[in-house]
């Protein structure tokens, strides 16, 4: 028998909404869950107090009685990642020096969904300033892995994709600068989706010009809700110049898994691999990709493998400039306190140090190259509809390592080089949506597939990823032992 928290979002939101249950009941199941398992797993921080929760549904439900509907997630609760703003909520960054730091107002995402309904119970845990894909931090400590909870759960949108995978939310937001919204949806086997670059504005933004590499998206246990998520945090807003104004899609209809499927054959899938051996990757994961594409090609879906038409090490070198230029001022502006080199990680004391000394003719020329890379990318999308790539470099690793220093007989040379798979869809602005592929031979640490959509072709992507879903209903149907 299915209970409240083993709804899908639209499943709830229409069960919300015919009065079958009510915005208390939902809330109090959700919040039961989140007191049971969050103790063990760390995914979200800061949750607000119950009576003040339940008392937000009772008006919620008060609305309903009379008529009104806020929207689609009226009444539903929601964690907001902790590197984004929300009203009467601490955004702490997982720093020390922003413990205490109380947000006024809501960010542009997080108003956006409070616009629709939903309750905000807290934030959802993420690395220091969101850096690497290992959520842990000294003010909340790890976040442990949905399926595993002596591995990582991935990041920076950990927390965010284990109370999804734990049933803790109904669906989740986070972001994605360097597969943030990907690595932890593959590692948690939940749907994640980096929207393609300016589809969802962010505001508040020191730089709305060229702090575009990373964006907010949306996590959903279906492609459905994930779908509908991101058509609530999308749109134009006249404080961000750069954000798309052509509306998404709307997807508020039903999902035909036979339609779906169908919509496969002739699918033309250019598989990237480990392009060609420059990505250093751990045993089984590319086998268990493969199989993800077999389910494509049983479809009707035509796969061919491709080599990369560009040169990877380039690309990683130009990455790390622009990287370097965005991450910096954020930690340099930080140093002036008294104290704050000693509680800042050392990973961000790095990125800040690299870009001392760099000359800006560095990040232009490596401008250059990101837009030599992007015609690359273009050449390849007028003989392939969708591009592949596996989502993460390595299987979940100990939750007590910072980071992987090997992968196999290669060392790491960065911090973040084992996540180097993302950079692809983040530097050219595509939309790209892990979906979940399999698992490792233990049964315990999933894996997942990376497709890459057309530049904003995030509705064709979506429907793609719809695809999968209907015909690999199998696999989807593993649900984490610790969510049972």
């Amino acid at each position: 028998m299915m209970t409240i928290t083993d709804w899908d979002a639209h499943q709830l939101s229409e069960a919300i909404h015919s009065r079958e249950v009510s915005c208390r009941e939902v809330m109090a199941a959700y919040l039961a869950r989140i007191h049971h398992l969050n103790p063990r797993f760390n995914a979200i921080v800061n949750v607000a107090d119950d009576e003040v929760l339940l008392a937000q549904a009772d008006v919620c439900d008060a609305e309903l009685a009379r008529g009104h509907s806020r929207g689609w997630m009226h009444g539903m609760p929601q964690a907001i990642k902790d590197v984004a703003h929300a009203a009467g909520f601490p955004t702490t960054f997982g720093s020390p020096l922003w413990r205490n730091t109380m947000a006024t107002e809501d960010g542009l995402m997080a108003a956006r969904m409070r616009a629709v309904g939903c309750i905000v119970v807290g934030k959802t845990n993420t690395p220091e300033f969101g850096l690497g894909s290992h959520t842990f931090n000294d003010v909340f400590g790890a976040t442990r892995n949905a399926w595993d909870p002596s591995v990582s759960a991935g990041g920076s949108s950990g927390g965010a994709a284990v109370a999804l995978a734990l049933h803790l939310l109904p669906v989740a937001d986070g972001s994605d600068f360097m597969g943030s919204l990907r690595n932890p949806a593959a590692w948690n086997h939940v749907f994640g989706m980096r929207p393609s670059q300016g589809r969802v504005p962010l505001w508040p933004s020191v730089d709305v010009w060229m702090g575009q590499l990373g964006t907010e998206g949306p996590m959903g246990r279906s492609v459905r809700d994930l779908a509908r998520l991101l058509h609530t945090q999308a749109g134009w807003d006249p404080r961000t110049p750069l954000a798309q104004t052509a509306p998404l899609e709307p997807v508020d209809r039903p999902v035909d898994p036979q339609a779906a499927a169908q919509a496969l054959r002739g699918l033309r899938v250019g598989w990237l691999a480990d392009l060609n051996r420059h990505l250093a990757m751990e045993t089984g994961l590319l086998e268990v990709c493969g199989g993800a594409l077999q389910r494509l090609q049983a479809a009707g879906a035509i796969v061919e493998s491709v080599g990369p038409p560009f040169e990877p090490d380039e690309v990683w070198q130009a990455w790390l400039v622009w990287r370097r230029a965005l991450t910096a001022p954020r930690v340099s502006g930080l140093l002036t306190k008294p104290g704050a080199r000693e509680q800042i990680k050392p990973e961000a004391l790095w990125e800040y140090e690299q870009a001392q000394g760099t000359p800006l003719r560095a990040l232009t020329d490596a401008s250059a190259v990101r837009t030599r890379y992007l015609q690359h990318m273009l050449g390849l999308y007028e003989r392939f509809d969708v591009l592949a790539l596996p989502s993460t470099q390595v299987w979940p690793f100990p939750i007590e390592e910072r980071w992987p220093k090997r992968i196999g007989d290669r060392e790491m040379d960065t911090y973040h080089r084992w996540m180097e798979v993302t950079l692809y869809a983040t530097f050219a602005g595509l939309p790209a949506i892990s979906v979940p592929a399999g698992f490792h031979p233990n049964g315990r640490w999933p894996a997942g597939l990376q497709l890459l959509g057309r530049p904003r072709g995030d509705a064709e992507l979506l429907r793609v990823a719809a695809g999968y879903e209907a015909v690999a209903a199998e696999v989807l149907a593993s649900r984490s032992p610790w969510a049972q």
